[in-house]
């Protein structure tokens, strides 16, 4: 009978790849801590790994992000940023019920699920949660301020609504649902009664004409 051969170990890393740079190089990263953020959670998040996932090295990863902390953030800022684009319905409370749906799906998908575990490992790590606190101050500020410019050159809102907190404060509502209550995703009905009952009140407030 003949012997049998042990199998043969799988390599501890991929092979690297020299050609890979710049933007390139950086989203193989971001997939890769993103992955292990999915898989492992934040505890299970290292440089080690994701360099190995990468098919890169430790010290190309610090180049770019100082800590785990700034990576995890970044991935996650990254795929959160693909998938909520600003919409374009033609009036400020459709874009504003159509970006909070896109988000409370983002939020309930496999990208909350790296939210949450980034939220989870900030409990014990200072480091993580000055990191979170930093980036989600903007709370999705751009689309949200692009959607506002386009209801305020339709005649729609004041100017006077174009304020960072004023232009957020749905969709701060909206993550409050998920990071104090803890819900896995938020019904529609309450969306609607964030945006019909503080929303859109407080962008017709702010002009000087009440029946704005």
């Amino acid at each position: 009978m003949a012997e049998e051969r042990p199998a043969r170990a799988e390599p501890l890393e991929r092979p690297a790849q020299a050609r890979r740079r710049g933007a390139e190089l950086e989203d193989a990263i971001l997939r890769a801590a993103a992955e292990e953020l999915t898989e492992s959670g934040y505890a299970g998040l290292t440089m080690d790994r994701v360099a190995r996932r990468a098919g890169t090295n430790k010290n190309t990863i610090y180049r770019r992000w100082p800590n785990r902390a700034a990576l995890g953030i970044a991935a996650y800022r990254q795929l959160a940023a693909a998938a909520v684009p600003s919409p374009d319905t033609g009036e400020l409370r459709g874009d504003a019920l159509e970006l909070m749906r896109r988000t409370n799906r983002s939020w309930s998908s496999a990208t909350g699920g790296i939210l949450r575990a980034l939220l989870a490992g900030a409990r014990d790590d200072p480091q993580l949660l000055a990191q979170i606190q930093e980036h989600s101050a903007d709370a999705g500020s751009a689309a949200w301020l692009a959607i506002l410019a386009r209801a305020v050159a339709r005649g729609e809102a004041p100017a006077e609504a174009l304020h960072l907190r004023v232009a957020t404060v749905a969709i701060v509502l909206l993550r409050n649902e998920f990071i104090v209550r803890g819900y896995p995703t938020v019904a529609d009905d309450v969306l609607i009664e964030i945006l019909d009952e503080v929303y859109l009140p407080l962008i017709r407030g702010r002009g000087a004409n009440a029946g704005f």
